[in-house]
């Protein structure tokens, strides 16, 4: 870990009508740091995750990735929203992997692979190929290439939703529940490349159920419940010796 930061979070908030799904949630990851969100269905891990590459816009508060404003610039004092334009701009930096793998069915593994570094970074085709046949070796699917979506099991198109992913060179990579659309014994899989990712020091953020994933690979654990962060630190003290009740509660469920 460098101790930059890499993503702040200063009071964030967000609601839905009249349903406030985030409550002033402050918290801070370092470059080179794994950072597990956990916590019930509903208490606003995902819509976080979503705010940090605006996806979804925060009503208060503010959200910083290595010190730039996310999906906002201020002048005067006032924060004012970026063009989306601008906002896919400062996104091609932020790898998202989300439940379902939303590979296009029409294309390969590696067609998926390439469609963005040659669309929004104008990277030329022999390029982007031969990165994503790199890729997929990386994510363990180096024979699966020209498979299409169809003919993967859920485990393998996930590695290529992250291969896909990392294909655009991230700084940070966003996990929301990644491994809950697959069946059990496909999960390990996916957790497998998860984990040579943390090694090889890239900076993610996960939001998972695994407990046994956060335990092992995170540098920090966060509950929420509420869209408040009701507890955090060191994953196996917090998953061991729980201060709150509510942590207590959760835990005593899941674990």
């Amino acid at each position: 870990m460098t101790g930059m930061t890499m993503v702040h979070a200063d009071r964030v908030s967000k609601s839905f009508g009249t349903n406030t799904v985030l409550r002033s949630i402050s918290l801070s990851v370092d470059a080179g740091e794994v950072l597990c969100i956990v916590g019930p269905s509903g208490s606003g891990k995902s819509t976080f995750l979503r705010c940090i590459n605006h996806l979804e816009r925060v009503d208060a508060g503010r959200l910083s990735v290595e010190g730039q404003l996310v999906g906002y610039r201020e002048k005067g004092g006032r924060l004012y929203e970026l063009k989306p334009k601008e906002a896919a701009f400062q996104r091609r930096e932020i790898g998202m992997v989300f439940q379902r793998f939303n590979l296009f069915p029409h294309l390969t593994a590696v067609e998926n692979i390439i469609q963005a570094p040659m669309r929004v970074k104008r990277m030329s085709k022999a390029k982007a190929t031969a990165r994503a046949v790199e890729l997929m070796e990386r994510v363990g699917l180096g024979d699966k290439g020209d498979y299409y979506p169809a003919h993967l099991s859920g485990g393998q198109q996930q590695r290529v939703a992250i291969a896909r992913a990392l294909a655009m060179d991230p700084k940070l990579m966003l996990f929301d529940e990644p491994t809950s659309a697959l069946d059990p014994e496909l999960v390990g899989e996916v957790l497998d490349v998860m984990k040579g990712l943390a090694k090889s020091g890239m900076t993610m953020i996960v939001v998972t159920h695994e407990m046994g994933f956060a335990r092992e690979v995170a540098d920090s654990l966060v509950f929420m419940d509420g869209g408040v962060v009701v507890e955090s630190g060191d994953p196996r003290q917090v998953l061991t010796d729980p201060q709150h009740e509510r942590t207590k509660a959760f835990l005593s469920k899941v674990l």
